[in-house]
């Protein structure tokens, strides 16, 4: 059944998928980083949200890639999967069992860091094997958790994928963590929201289709565009933190 919200709230939700749809195909990545902060303030619970966003990532991400499989660099997606999904499968065991607040705070916490370096102009990188290792064990865990990994591990991939085959080779890695994040959600019995998630999909479809569009543009002004969306994600994620019933 579809989610209890009033007129106003349904609007807003509306719009947040649109942006996380424009997100995740003008980036390749960042659709979860940047809309669940948001999605948080229409209800505090991620396992509402977090399903949904993972029914439109299997979706969006699988019809991007039904004619780009050949794009994709298979062999250091399977060399760097090693190092992620271990990691992404305690996280997901980690949101189910976790107190609402703890996760709340770790979500807001990411993207606000995500949000300072980018608003600053800073980027996560190295040059270094036991660098790109952790950060891919980091991210996993993050993206285990709540789906915001992204960052982390674009930072190595965009050392050791080729720019031309990097959205689809990540777009392939999202398919298969996100595989996993709603089996698990399937053995656990937690619920999918699966018509919220369907009655969204034309919505996020409309920023999806502009993303597609701005993709160049994006890359083409990455630092600036990162910028303005990293001071906005560090405002909202502040807020949110805020925002918070943090115990006396």
């Amino acid at each position: 059944m579809l989610l209890d919200f009033s007129l106003f709230q349904t609007l807003i939700v509306g719009l947040i998928f649109v942006w996380t749809g424009f997100v995740r195909t003008g980036l390749g990545f960042g659709g979860a980083a940047l809309g669940l902060p948001l999605m948080l303030f229409i209800d505090h619970d991620p396992l509402l949200w977090l399903p949904i966003i993972g029914t439109h990532l299997l979706f969006f991400s699988g019809l991007t890639l039904s004619k780009r499989l050949h794009n994709v660099d298979w062999a250091y997606l399977r060399s760097s999967s090693l190092y992620i999904i271990p990691p992404a499968i305690v996280g997901v065991f980690g949101l189910v069992n976790l107190p609402t607040l703890w996760v709340n705070i770790f979500i807001y916490s990411i993207s606000l860091f995500y949000g300072i370096i980018w608003m600053l102009n800073r980027t996560i990188a190295s040059n270094q094997s036991w660098a790109d290792k952790l950060l891919l064990i980091l991210g996993g865990y993050v993206a285990g958790t709540s789906l915001t990994g992204a960052p982390l591990m674009v930072a190595v991939y965009m050392r050791n994928v080729a720019k031309a085959k990097l959205r689809d080779t990540l777009f392939v890695l999202w398919f298969v963590l996100v595989t996993i994040k709603m089996s698990t959600f399937i053995a656990l019995s937690v619920e999918l929201h699966f018509v919220t998630a369907l009655a969204l999909i034309p919505v996020a479809a409309i920023g999806h289709v502009l993303g597609l569009k701005a993709h160049d543009a994006i890359m083409r002004n990455d630092r600036l565009f990162k910028r303005w969306i990293g001071g906005g994600l560090a405002i909202v994620s502040f807020l949110g933190l805020l925002s918070l019933d943090w115990p006396n």
